[in-house]
This record gives structure tokens, C-alpha cells and sequence, in this order.
């Protein structure tokens, strides 16, 4: 890592209170800008987001906002409404005052004396769905965007469903997070001594349970079709710059909006990361001069400089070479590729039958606990994050091998499976994941894709099987740049249990699929002459000076039990966000969290999951404030049931003391 010290403009920063259209509620802002911008203006850009800017995000801005500003461009990092130390109460996720409120602060930042009246808005996850949001709203002054790690498309590619079931890991993660997250208080510094207390007691006061909005909506309605960009595309004029990571679950969204865009408006870019940002060297790299490739977007767009950017590829993508499993890797193998138009030319379908004249049908009936080696949903670059060997699971599967390949064949798209089958009850899950088994049967996951039945024929209705009729539906898997070698075999593995991944039906079933009537099709890319591709060094502005503490207990990453004599798995899961740390100025933040997934044997009514936090934020002795959050999720045959409960403690005493209960009927989950 290159860090810049010296840049050729004067870098100066500042808070300020932005006002939206209410006219009563203003977002706090931090704003990185050369100090000489209002004799010579610059465009701004613009990451909006609910994570603090005062403390969960200060590291990760000042590696790029102070860098962006001393290239020229006024680096904006703003707090959602409720959140950090903006006004107002929090709401739901990308809801539509959130989406009115970033479209009041761009055209502000429009207006300011020392903008030339051009915007872009960039950011990662939660920051990279807004980005795209506010862009399909087309204010004015938004004229590019770089969205990373992020979705369009709300319901089948994001934290709640997948395939149509419910996203047992992380539809209660995630809300357990986002319940403690949003029970966080502004900062006495930035709001003042006096106003900090009855602003949080006002967002306390405010909170509702994402979790409960997410499970009344189980199929694709109105609800998810909101923010969902792929519902028009056509809406969006800003230029777009997509980026993603081969071990992030949102990549597939880079293919489909290069697809979907106008070509003189839209580049893709796939590497091998995790859920992060390009430029920070988390596991897997390589990383990338992430901060100059997207310089040269911002300069192309809003400063009308030729940079060549428009003349690479539509699509950059890393192709992954062949590695034993494990749960990190600092640095994958592999190699970059461009393709001019996608779908490529150069990608053909190559379709094989799972058993070439077994016509015999073949019975899957996985173990509950299939799954518990599925690694982590959200892979941050932590060690224990990604899957490890797949044997285990595909010993609970049932696996469909290739013979040893003579050649290297490398794919790049989604794979999709197509599976003659009948299922034993109306309800039921179909997972097939796509492995690489080495000669000494190792097996390393490469995708996967879930199926929830009812949702066979759309995402937006509920169809029960009729048991005992066969029928042919189409799993398809998250995509994936990938070369298997020669000596190797394709492995599709099938189960209909794939715990905490995805939720259960009701009732233990059975699914029959007829191997010869069933077939997986790969996206094979032709071998051939690639364009130069390369990037710059990571660069990055000086770390901000946080001091990381040990943690006081050290606890696995992942921990899978097993109660043999009750029959029941376990699965305990640290999330590992940073634990505790101090700011330079002052400021101790503490933070642990832990995840516990629970099924036994035989009964998938057992299932529970259960998210727990805990976090402090002091400063000196007359600043302390703590938050204990705590959601669990489990079901009846014919319900969701949701607990959650929150305290907030300030100084010792109880500010706030809050329980939820909530049920939801299971309409498909």
C-alpha cells in the first residue's frame, strides 16, 4: 500500500448541517474539499450512509475522501436521517424518505460556491444500493456513479431471500445488526452536550424491527420492487462504473448492469474480493489501484477529461485459477480478461446430463444440518470466512461427477442446473452447488444457487408441488470467473437442506430427480487473445491513527457442535466488525457480537436463530453510553416468530428499555 501525504491541492475539512425539504430536519456532514474551491470550484461526490462517519466508518473515509479531495473534487461522507449525527428518526432500509433526503443533499452540494454544480455519488453496500436509487430518481446535478458490492434487484439479490426462501444467516443477522446499529447515539461533540440525550431518546424511541417488515413480505411485491433499479432500468442517466467480487453475494449485479445500461454509459468490474472496497488488501486480493481506476470516472464524467476509461473493456473480469479449499486466502490465482459486449460472443453454453442414461430416479434427502460448512454470506476478509473442504457437505448431498478433464475449461456467467424432479410435499427447497474436485478428492466450492418450489414459476406467486408429478425447473447460480484444470472433475451436488442459509420448510421432505433428464450448463469462455489489462499500485490518503485492542476472550470465528445423544447442530458465529478501538479524538468504541443457529435431526421446526450485541462508546468521564441488543428468530408450522429487545444505557442508567413481538404466517418461507 502506497500511502499519497502530499496531493496538489490544499486539502481542508469541515462539518456542516445540510437542510432537507421538511424544513426542520438537517443531515450532518463532513466535507473534504481543496481549500482554494470557492476561487476554483469542483465537482463533489457524495457516500451516504447510516454507519457513522464519527466512528464505524472514520477509518475507511479517511483512506479515500481526503484523497479524492486533494485531486480535485469536494468529498462529501453524509449520515442518513437517524443516524450517526443527523437529525430525525431512522427508517426502514432505502425507504423513500431516505431516497428524498439524498436527493435534497445532492442538489445542495450542486448549489454550494465552491461546486461547479456536478455531482457523483459512490459507495460500497448499503452506500452502492443508494448510489443507484437516488440515480434512478435523475436529480439533475447527478451525473456519475461508482456502486460497489451492491444490488439491484432488492429481493432475489440481497439479505432477505434467495431463490424465493427465506435467508435464514442473514435475514436475522442482518437485522439483529441493524436493530443495534440503529439504537446507536449521535456524538456529544458533534451535536452538542445538551442535544445528544433527547436526540437518541427520539430515535429510541422510533425504532421498529427491520425483521418484521422483511417477513411480512415473502414474495415480490410492491414492497421490494421500490429500490429494486432493475425494475427500469432506462430510469437511470448517470453514467455507471459497477464493481463486485467474486466472493461477494451481490456480483451477479455487475453482469446484469452491463447488460441492461447503455454502453457509452456503463463499465463492469469483477475481481476475486470479499465484500470491500478494492484498495484495502483484505483477503482474497490482488488488490488494485481501486482509488485512481475510479479517479479516472470521476474525471471522465464530471470533468469532461478524455481518459481512456470508456475505451476498456464493458466488462473487466478476474478469472479465478484452480485452489484447494479453505476458509481465506490472501491472494487468489488467476488472471484478468475483458469482453466488449455482454452477453460475450466468446461465452457458449456447454451442456452435459448429470447421468447420461440414468433414468432411474435418484432420491435426495439431505441432513438438516447440510450447510453448516456453507461459509460466511457476507465474506469481509476475515479467516474464517469462506467455505472450507466441500466433502463433508457433498458426503449429505447427492454428487454428480464429470470424468477427469482432458482441458482447462474456464467459465464466466452463471451456471444454471436443470433438474427433472418430483418432491414428496408441496413445499420444498432445491440447492445444487457447482465444485471442483482435485484427484485427491478435495473438494473446493466454486457457486451455488437455491431454489425455494413454490416460487418455480415466479418470484411475485406461491404454486405448492403436486407430489408424485414430475416437472423441470431451473436453478440458477451466482456467477463466477473460474478455470477448472485438466484432472479435475465437475461436480454438481444436490440437496434440499441448507441450514442456516436458508430456512426450512415446515415439514421433512423428499425430492426424486431423474438424472438423464437433468443437466448442468456451464458459461464456458473461449480461450484466445486477452486486451492489456492492468491497474496501479493501491494508493490510499494516511491511515487515520485508531488504536485496535486485543480482544478480552478469544473465540472462533466459526464453531460448529454437534449434540449427538439430542441430535442437535449448532453453529456460533463471531461477525467480527472490529471490536473495540479508539479514535485520535478520544473516542472509545466497543463492540462484540455474536450469532447462534441452532437445528436437530429430523425436525426443521427446531430451527432458531439468535443475534446478540453489545456497544459502548465513551469519552472522558462524563460520556457513556451502551447499547445490548438481542433478535431471535424461529417458526411454527404456520409462523415466523420474532423477539427482539433492545436497552440503552447512558452513564450507567437506563435510558431506554424496549421488547418486540412479532409473527408473521408463512405465506412461502
Amino acid at each position: 500500500m502506497k500511502y499519497r501525504e502530499r496531493f496538489e491541492r490544499q486539502v481542508v475539512r469541515e462539518d456542516v448541517w445540510i437542510p432537507t425539504r421538511d424544513g426542520e430536519t438537517r443531515l450532518h456532514a463532513r466535507i473534504w474539499r481543496p481549500a482554494d474551491a470557492e476561487a476554483d470550484p469542483v465537482p463533489a461526490l457524495l457516500e451516504y450512509l447510516p454507519y457513522r462517519k464519527s466512528d464505524w466508518t472514520a477509518p475507511r473515509d479517511a483512506q479515500r475522501h481526503p484523497w479524492y479531495a486533494g485531486h480535485g473534487y469536494a468529498s462529501v461522507r453524509v449520515d442518513i436521517r437517524g443516524h450517526g449525527d443527523s437529525e430525525g428518526t431512522p427508517g426502514d432500509e432505502y425507504d423513500a424518505q431516505e431516497l428524498a433526503d439524498g436527493v435534497d443533499v445532492v442538489n445542495w452540494l450542486a448549489a454550494q460556491p465552491w461546486c461547479t454544480g456536478k455531482v457523483g455519488m459512490f459507495g460500497i453496500s448499503w452506500g452502492g444500493f443508494n448510489s443507484l436509487q437516488i440515480a434512478a430518481l435523475a436529480p439533475e446535478p447527478l451525473k456519475a456513479v461508482v456502486t460497489v458490492c451492491s444490488t439491484d434487484d432488492r429481493y432475489d439479490n440481497d439479505v432477505h431471500y434467495t431463490g424465493g426462501a427465506v435467508l435464514g444467516i442473514d435475514m436475522l443477522a442482518w437485522a439483529g445488526t441493524m436493530l443495534a446499529f440503529a439504537s446507536r447515539p449521535p456524538d456529544p461533540a458533534n451535536v452538542g452536550t445538551d442535544r445528544w440525550l433527547p436526540m437518541w431518546r427520539e430515535r429510541l424511541d422510533a425504532l421498529e424491527p427491520f425483521l418484521h417488515t422483511w417477513l411480512d413480505h415473502q414474495q415480490r411485491d410492491a414492497y421490494w420492487k421500490h429500490g429494486s433499479v432493475c425494475e427500469d432500468y432506462t430510469a437511470i442517466d448517470a453514467a455507471v462504473l459497477a464493481v463486485g467480487g467474486w466472493h461477494d453475494p451481490y456480483r451477479d449485479t455487475v453482469f446484469r448492469l452491463v447488460e441492461h445500461l447503455p454502453a457509452d454509459r456503463v463499465r463492469g468490474l469483477l475481481g476475486p474480493w470479499s465484500h470491500q472496497y478494492p484498495d484495502r488488501g483484505l483477503p482474497p486480493g490482488p488488490a488494485i489501484g481501486f482509488l485512481q481506476e475510479t479517479l479516472r470516472w470521476w474525471d471522465q464524467h464530471l470533468k469532461d477529461t478524455d481518459t481512456g476509461v470508456m475505451r476498456e473493456p464493458l466488462l473487466r473480469a478476474w478469472i479465478n485459477d484452480p485452489v484447494p479449499p479453505a476458509t481465506s486466502y490472501d491472494v487468489m490465482p488467476g488472471r484478468w480478461v475483458g469482453d466488449d459486449t455482454w452477453p460475450s460472443p466468446r461465452v457458449t453454453w456447454s451442456e452435459r446430463a448429470l447421468a447420461p442414461g440414468s433414468r432411474t430416479p435418484v432420491l435426495v434427502r439431505s441432513p438438516l444440518h447440510t450447510g453448516v460448512d456453507a461459509g460466511r454470506f457476507f465474506p469481509f476478509g476475515n479467516a474464517g470466512d469462506l467455505p472450507p473442504d466441500q466433502r463433508e457437505e457433498d458426503g449429505r448431498s447427492v454428487c454428480f461427477d464429470s470424468e477427469p478433464l482432458d482441458d482447462r475449461v474456464e467459465i464466466l456467467g452463471r451456471p444454471r442446473v436443470r433438474l427433472r424432479l418430483d418432491s414428496a410435499t408441496a413445499r420444498a427447497h432445491v440447492i445444487v452447488r457447482l465444485c471442483d474436485v482435485a484427484p485427491d478428492g478435495s473438494s473446493t466450492l466454486v457457486t451455488r444457487g437455491v431454489l425455494n418450489l413454490l416460487s418455480r414459476h415466479g418470484r411475485d406467486r406461491v404454486v405448492e408441488w403436486t407430489p408424485g408429478t414430475y416437472e423441470d425447473v431451473e436453478v440458477e447460480l451466482t456467477g463466477n470467473g473460474y478455470a477448472f484444470p485438466p484432472g479435475h472433475r465437475v461436480r454438481v451436488a444436490v440437496s434440499d437442506a441448507y441450514w442456516p442459509w436458508v430456512w426450512p420448510h415446515g415439514e421433512r421432505g423428499e425430492l426424486r430427480i431423474v438424472p438423464a433428464d437433468s443437466a448442468v450448463l456451464l458459461p464456458v469462455r473461449a480461450a484466445g487473445e486477452e486486451p492489456p489489462i492492468a491497474f496501479e499500485e493501491p494508493e490510499q490518503a494516511p491511515p487515520l491513527p485508531v488504536t485496535h485492542d486485543e480482544p478480552a476472550e478469544v473465540r472462533p470465528a466459526r464453531l460448529v457442535t454437534h449434540d449427538v445423544v439430542a441430535g442437535e447442530w449448532t453453529l456460533e458465529v463471531d461477525p467480527d466488525y472490529g471490536g473495540s478501538r479508539t479514535y485520535p479524538d478520544g473516542l472509545r468504541y466497543e463492540e462484540s457480537a455474536r450469532e447462534t443457529y441452532r437445528i436437530r435431526a429430523g425436525d426443521p421446526l427446531s430451527a432458531s436463530a439468535v443475534s446478540q450485541w453489545r456497544i459502548r462508546l465513551r469519552r472522558g468521564d462524563d460520556h457513556d453510553a451502551e447499547i445490548m441488543a438481542r433478535t431471535e428468530l424461529r417458526a411454527t408450522a404456520a409462523d415466523f416468530v420474532m423477539d427482539s429487545r433492545i436497552e440503552a444505557r447512558a452513564n450507567g442508567e437506563t435510558v431506554v428499555k424496549r421488547s418486540w413481538h412479532h409473527t408473521s404466517a408463512r405465506t412461502s418461507g
